[in-house]
């Protein structure tokens, strides 16, 4: 869904992200287009690990949030050892 055309009458009445926000606009100019915000705390560790083709296949092949789930696999596996 598509946001309608701005008339003149929209933009006649727009003001300043500044004026309006000024505590975001603070926090937006700091930051990039996309760039993401600061975390809380880290709570995930990158890492670099060698999966066996097949079980990368295989959870690659269930979508979008592949990752969450496998490492989902891993603590459950933690957890019994």
């Amino acid at each position: 869904m598509h946001s309608p055309p701005l008339t003149s009458g929209d933009l006649a009445e727009m003001r300043p992200l500044r004026e309006v926000f000024p505590d975001l606009a603070d926090y937006a100019a700091k930051r990039k287009r996309g760039q993401r915000g600061p975390q809380k705390a880290q709570t995930k560790k990158p890492v670099t690990i060698r999966i066996d083709r097949d079980v990368l296949a295989s959870y690659k092949a269930t979508g979008p949030g592949w990752q969450s789930r496998m490492n989902d696999a891993l603590k459950r596996a933690a957890k019994s050892l």
